[in-house]
């Protein structure tokens, strides 16, 4: 486990296990991020299913980390422990594989940032049938999104089969995006 001092915002804390993943379909394509939080002891405290826009896979495992970091910090999390079916998000988080993508980059930045709110952290890829919790999770919000999408361009067609244009059937804003925390993001 990274020991990150004692000088840091949560001190003590409990040791949480964190699963994440992060799903895209298309690559770039709507994306997901799911997330489920335990205890030391294994107890389930949180699950998290975000849709999160037009996204490639690895962007999505970085919304999926942040919004994990996001919800340990939230439950008084000391220590964590992500489990992740990413090795390239393993790799890069752990400073063995650099950061390429410039659009990764900014979301690394942001990761190791908060990181650094624990007083100790691992990371640790694992085979994705370990982890279909999450990807359920992530898959899950896509599909929620999917089926508004569909109710939505339904209700729009009038009885002609026509879509609507009254200003009163579109939609204004989209779902809560990671960033739109009013905190500039997780």
């Amino acid at each position: 486990m990274t020991d990150l001092g004692r000088d840091h915002p949560i001190q003590g804390g409990l040791r949480l296990v964190v699963y994440i993943d992060g799903a895209s379909r298309g690559n770039p394509g709507r994306a997901g991020a799911g997330v489920w939080i335990t205890n030391g002891e294994g107890r389930r405290m949180v699950e998290v299913s975000r849709y999160l826009g037009h996204k490639t896979n690895n962007e999505a495992e970085y919304w999926a980390l942040l919004l994990g970091l996001r919800e340990a910090e939230r439950w008084g999390g000391g220590s964590v422990y992500i489990f992740t079916d990413s090795e390239l998000i393993e790799k890069q988080v752990k400073g063995l594989y650099r950061v390429k993508n410039l659009n990764l980059q900014a979301l690394h930045k942001r990761v190791i940032q908060n990181l650094k709110k624990f007083t100790s952290f691992e990371i640790e890829s694992i085979p994705r049938e370990q982890n279909r919790e999450a990807d359920r999770l992530a898959n899950q919000a896509i599909q929620r999104r999917i089926v508004r999408e569909k109710r939505k361009g339904e209700k729009r067609r009038g009885t002609d089969g026509r879509s609507s244009t009254h200003p009163s059937d579109r939609e204004v804003g989209g779902e809560e995006s990671p960033s739109s925390t009013g905190q500039g993001g997780p």
